[in-house]
């Protein structure tokens, strides 16, 4: 007899897998064929993608019984998940996850192990400090090569063009959109926080209109009132940037582009390490961008402190 999660499984399975595609050859073309037919994907097999595009690390080094615990799915899901993209079985399936482990550029997780091991690893204060570093090198070493260029830039044009960004955030995303907002500031480009004490946000998004824009940043749990204004000024046709931690975001769908950034941890802490040095080089860019466009007639950018 199959088990209940399974026959949760088999409605819309079938179907679906009759219209599998050329099996993917590496990580990339794995993630792009999961984000192309994620809404066709049933139910347990979605939280599988979900959870592999969102801990790839866990499901190169994990055994199929932890990753299964870890995605709150039966390990017979992660077989018919490998089957259903084409691989013959689970083990065929993790090897593209390993093979993209030693693509990577070498260099963090030595600098982690090193970390780990110098004398103040000895002393428990010291080792705290070591591991957010350790945990800010490998977050900054993964944004480096994963942030598309062309993406950024049309998200530079998108903010660029913009007559105010109206920037979206709570909770640990907050200091993001609270930097931005200083250095917007700074730079002389018109922005409005969406957060205020009086409880006013949604007169202020009623001020959003087609001239404007915004960024908006949420990571998982995903806060409901972010998505929530995000999705609404999407349907008012104002263009959104988003910054978020997966492809399965609920961000992604209300947003003209989208970036994906997931912060290293450290004891289950993830610092802002990547997030805030996307977000300084995206409000610069967008800076540059006026100063030497048809918009900075009447713009200097000035220095910031």
């Amino acid at each position: 007899m199959p088990d209940a999660e399974s026959a949760r499984d088999v409605e819309g399975e079938e179907d679906a897998a009759a219209t599998l595609v050329a099996v993917p050859q590496d990580f990339d073309a794995l993630k792009a064929v999961i984000l192309e037919r994620k809404a066709q994907l049933p139910k347990r097999l979605r939280q599988v993608a979900a959870y592999a595009l969102d801990q790839p690390d866990e499901i190169a080094f994990g055994t199929a019984a932890s990753i299964a615990a870890a995605a709150d799915v039966q390990p017979s899901t992660l077989v018919r998940f490998a089957q259903h993209f084409g691989f013959e079985g689970f083990s065929s399936l993790q090897q593209i996850f390993r093979a993209r482990l030693r693509e990577r550029n070498p260099g963090y997780e030595e600098r982690l192990r090193a970390l780990g091991d110098n004398g103040h690893s000895r002393l428990e204060s010291g080792a705290i400090f070591n591991g957010f570093v350790a945990a800010a090198h490998r977050s900054l070493d993964n944004i480096a090569g994963s942030v598309d260029p062309v993406a950024f830039e049309q998200a530079v044009d998108i903010l660029a063009k913009a007559d105010t960004i109206f920037l979206i955030a709570k909770r640990r995303s907050y200091p993001i959109s609270g930097y931005m907002a200083y250095a917007f500031g700074k730079l002389k480009i018109r922005y409005q926080m969406v957060g205020t004490a009086a409880g006013i946000d949604d007169d202020i998004l009623a001020l959003a209109g087609r001239r404007d824009a915004a960024f908006a940043v949420s990571f998982s749990p995903y806060t409901s009132e972010s998505i929530h204004q995000a999705r609404l000024l999407a349907n008012r046709k104002v263009p959104v940037v988003s910054l978020t931690d997966s492809a399965f975001s609920p961000l992604v769908e209300s947003s003209k582009v989208w970036f994906e950034i997931v912060e290293a941890d450290h004891a289950g802490f993830r610092s802002l390490s990547a997030s805030m040095a996307f977000a300084m080089a995206l409000t610069v860019a967008v800076a540059e961008k006026r100063r030497r466009g048809p918009l900075a007639s009447n713009m200097a950018v000035t220095d910031m402190e």
